[in-house]
């Protein structure tokens, strides 16, 4: 059953009207039930086939706010490297020591897993306990490159990757409610743009089918896309 707080949220939005971005992100920190400094949230439902390999959607992209605590970053590298893999920022360098302790003990207390090209074989045995949690270090989500440097800024500026789930639907973080309202659309639009990049070619019809915006408790708000 719902509070009072988010039925007098819903009551502020129409339910059968599709807002302008700019208008959406307005509704939305006016409607934020929570007494915390909820989430803004973007779900998209895609016009994709999920079951088909060629319509995922999966990438990546550093919106102009980032949002959320910056990324514990775990490079594996060659020797050669190390010193570059530090110097961009890398919260850990790893090394054979670091490889064996995570099969043996299966413990994780990083956000994001980088490698170098060179570097990927020795990382098949971890794939069972980093594929499971999407830490597996994959050139689809440019973190295997031999420019340790540039992928690791990239991934401390917050870039982040983003994929579809089974039901064809992609959720984002993109902002916090306390935030002033340009710069949520700033990365409503940002995040838009770079999702309608990714449609698939095989893909018909409407892609963007459905796009909501929210706040952790709080209702959601449909939003035009042209």
């Amino acid at each position: 059953m719902k509070g009072k707080k988010y039925i007098t949220a819903r009551a502020k939005i129409d339910s059968k009207k599709s807002y302008a971005p700019d208008e959406a992100v307005t509704l939305v920190k006016e409607t934020n039930a929570a007494k915390f400094d909820a989430t803004v949230e973007l779900h998209c439902h895609l016009g994709i086939d999920p079951k088909k390999g060629e319509q995922l959607v999966r990438g990546t992209m550093t919106l102009p706010h980032t949002v959320g605590k910056p990324k514990r970053v775990i490079a594996f590298v060659e020797d050669a490297k190390t010193e570059d893999a530090k110097t961009a920022g890398a919260d850990m360098v790893a090394t054979q020591d670091t490889i064996d302790g995570l099969i043996k003990t299966g413990k994780i207390d990083f956000d994001i897993a980088v490698a170098t090209p060179v570097m990927m074989p020795k990382l098949a045995k971890l794939a069972k306990i980093l594929g499971p949690k999407g830490l597996m270090p994959n050139p689809k989500t440019e973190t295997v490159s031999p420019d340790v440097k540039k992928m690791i800024e990239s991934l401390k500026k917050g870039k982040m990757s983003f994929k579809n789930d089974d039901t064809a639907n992609l959720h984002l973080a993109i902002g916090k409610v306390s935030w002033d309202a340009e710069k949520i659309s700033a990365n409503l639009n940002a995040a838009l743009e770079t999702i309608k990049k990714y449609k698939p070619a095989t893909s018909k019809g409407t892609y963007l089918q459905n796009v909501v915006i929210t706040t952790t408790m709080g209702p959601g708000i449909k939003v035009t896309v042209i």
